[in-house]
């Protein structure tokens, strides 16, 4: 019996590419191939997961702005033009609106929780109070100051790359990162920390 050629279509080659750009994927999703929308889906699910639940502290909110996101790419893949930027700034962008009008309809956010450290109580209070400070002062912050913290702090990206999310000048970016990185470290040093005041009670002698 023969062997059957297998060169395929454009967009199974690309599926079979060890590591394709997210181009080559993006061409894949426009032709209809599954296989690329997986592995796109795959590969920023994680990010863009993270900056929903960054900006809202709710996980069942990022989970819903999460699917809502890529199911906005595949509605609209043709949306994104590469000569502007790179994907991510694409998808950031998509989330960044998707999570303003869920936050602007959402004011209860669920808190997270932590059920690591059990072992050692105290030393669990401080990291989790640690961690709740920050958690909380970034949350308060207004939301374009968050974006920019959020963005280029916790997301790694660049002031180019934020300002393409963002849809604003890289100069806005900057701006609107040092407010918020000011505006968060005084809410952190005014912030009095529940487990140093639980060490500094004295202790009770016999």
């Amino acid at each position: 019996m023969g062997s059957r050629s297998r060169s395929g279509s454009p967009e199974r080659r690309i599926a079979e590419t060890v590591t394709p750009s997210d181009r080559d994927l993006l061409r894949g999703v426009q032709a209809g191939d599954e296989e690329a929308f997986s592995l796109l889906y795959r590969r920023w699910q994680g990010p863009v997961y993270r900056f929903a639940l960054r900006m809202s502290g709710s996980p069942p909110l990022a989970e819903d702005v999460t699917q809502e996101v890529f199911m906005a790419l595949l509605r609209r893949s043709d949306g994104y033009d590469p000569s502007r930027g790179e994907l991510s700034s694409y998808l950031h962008g998509i989330a960044r609106n998707m999570a303003r009008r869920r936050l602007e309809r959402e004011r209860g956010l669920e808190p997270l929780g932590d059920e690591a450290g059990r072992d050692d109580p105290m030393a669990d209070l401080v990291r989790r109070e640690r961690a709740d400070l920050v958690w909380d002062g970034i949350l308060t912050l207004p939301l374009h100051y968050r974006e920019a913290v959020v963005l280029c702090d916790l997301q790694g990206l660049s002031y180019e790359e934020a300002a393409l999310a963002l849809g604003c000048a890289v100069g806005t970016v900057r701006s609107r990162l040092h407010r918020g990185r000011d505006q968060l470290g005084q809410r952190l040093r005014s912030a009095q920390p529940l487990a140093t005041a639980a060490l500094s009670v004295p202790r009770m002698t016999r």
